[in-house]
């Protein structure tokens, strides 16, 4: 059909140049064209060699960029909005979230995680990692909550059963805080010993749900790739690991 747009996203390369690196926001989109259903070519950039195609394309930008029809996009929130309102019904599903609350679910996660992850002061650790503890706690609160389109169908739910954060499809919100979980799962257990608490059933759920879903699981980056990028940030501080 000549009316199917020609879409090529850019996204940041693996270490070997060979498969797709560590890059939340580059598996956001990916995911996001992915779930959408539309045809699209993927190609990696390899940073360190300053790649001709990124300085005629995108000039003084990093990955991931877009382009749809011979147009250059760069900013990932723009791009994200411009895919939910370029592919939309009927051809292409919709893939907002019905509450506004779902966008925000988790949303101090990664910035927690950050100071966790790269304090390098030992009578620091308990503190950070509660603080970061916390927002897991939080997050799993959110996701053990009904929405109300669960208390319609069962106004006595006291536990939601959903499988993503607004429904039991995954949505915008997913495909920003999954990648972000798939770090902060492979990091903390690799530089800390610490293991998303099975306590936390909401988030453990959705975790496992998650990794169902095709459009999740092979877009995640080899979990060597999450710990080679951390490799200069993260900071071990259990005596018994070894780099």
């Amino acid at each position: 059909m000549s009316d199917v747009p020609q879409i090529e996203l850019f996204v940041k390369a693996s270490s070997d140049a060979e498969g797709v690196g560590n890059c939340p926001f580059s598996q956001r989109l990916f995911m996001i064209l992915w779930l959408k259903g539309i045809s699209f070519k993927i190609t990696t950039v390899d940073m360190t060699r300053a790649p001709p195609v990124l300085k005629a394309l995108a000039p003084g930008s990093q990955p991931p960029f877009l382009i749809y029809n011979e147009e250059v996009k760069t900013d990932t929130n723009k791009i994200e909005e411009f895919l939910e309102k370029t592919l939309a019904p009927p051809l292409y599903p919709v893939l907002g979230c019905r509450y506004k609350e779902s966008n925000g679910a988790g949303e101090d996660i990664f910035r927690k995680f950050s100071a966790y992850i790269k304090n390098p002061n030992p009578a620091l650790n308990d503190t950070l990692e509660k603080k970061f503890l916390y927002t897991l706690v939080q997050l799993n609160h959110y996701l053990e909550t009904p929405l109300p389109y669960e208390l319609d169908q069962n106004p006595n739910a006291d536990l939601s059963s959903r499988l993503f954060l607004d429904s039991d499809s995954l949505s915008l919100a997913d495909c920003n805080l999954l990648p972000k979980l798939n770090i902060v799962k492979v990091v903390c257990k690799y530089y800390r010993n610490f293991d998303i608490p099975k306590q936390l059933k909401g988030l453990t759920r959705y975790l496992e749900n998650a990794y169902k879903r095709d459009e999740f699981r092979f877009t995640c980056p080899p979990d060597s790739e999450i710990i080679n990028a951390y490799s200069c940030m993260a900071v071990y501080l259990n005596k018994n690991l070894k780099r």
